[in-house]
């Protein structure tokens, strides 16, 4: 479920239409959680499906790391690329904003972490990376994880709309990850080595 706190609204011509903040989403909230409502699919059930169906899939969904394609039922499937994205997945099936997310500014993933099927060239945003492969979240884990465990030190600390979707038991693992009594799962644990 994406954040309450969002709209879906016409971005551009280029990118078409996106997430926006419609109130400030501080560094550590959390902006979308996986919930019951969220549709996965393997790729026997994908195999099954009449092309529209498979062409919806492949623009709409993201691939977990068991290799199943996901379909957020709310606006989180228009959430867009960017080589800057203010919005970092999690091992927890939860993704954090990284920093401050202002009102009006859209939430963006680095779909480098979605185990995307081909490399594609993104929007240049000047940045040095400007092509997005399959196996990104591996190449840059690293850096995501710091990104991660500086901004889940605030997750407890920020208001967090999405709470009634989160269970004691991550609570509980957010808490002992700030405390130093459990070590952050890496982002690089979402990654499936496709085969074609």
């Amino acid at each position: 479920m994406i954040h309450p706190h969002t709209k879906l609204a016409f971005i551009s011509d280029e990118i078409g239409y996106g997430v926006v903040a419609t109130s400030l989403l501080k560094k550590g909230t959390i902006t979308w959680i996986l919930d019951k409502l969220d549709r996965e699919f393997t790729p026997q059930q994908v195999d099954k499906l009449d092309t529209i169906y498979k062409d919806i899939l492949e623009k709409y969904s993201y691939k977990n790391n068991k290799g199943n394609d996901v379909l957020c039922w709310d606006n989180a499937r228009f959430v867009n690329h960017s080589f800057k994205s203010n919005c970092l997945t999690t091992a927890y099936d939860f993704e954090i904003a990284i920093r401050d997310i202002q009102p009006g500014e859209q939430l963006t993933d680095d779909y480098g972490y979605l185990n995307v099927s081909e490399p594609f060239r993104g929007i240049d945003e000047g940045t040095k990376r400007k092509v997005v492969y399959p196996d990104d979240v591996l190449k840059y884990a690293k850096n995501w994880d710091k990104l991660l465990i500086n901004a889940l030190k605030r997750t407890p600390k920020v208001p967090q709309a999405l709470s009634p979707l989160i269970s004691r038991e991550l609570w509980q693992k957010i808490d002992n990850i700030n405390t130093g009594k459990e070590v952050m799962q890496s982002i690089a644990t979402c990654y499936f080595k496709q085969t074609k």
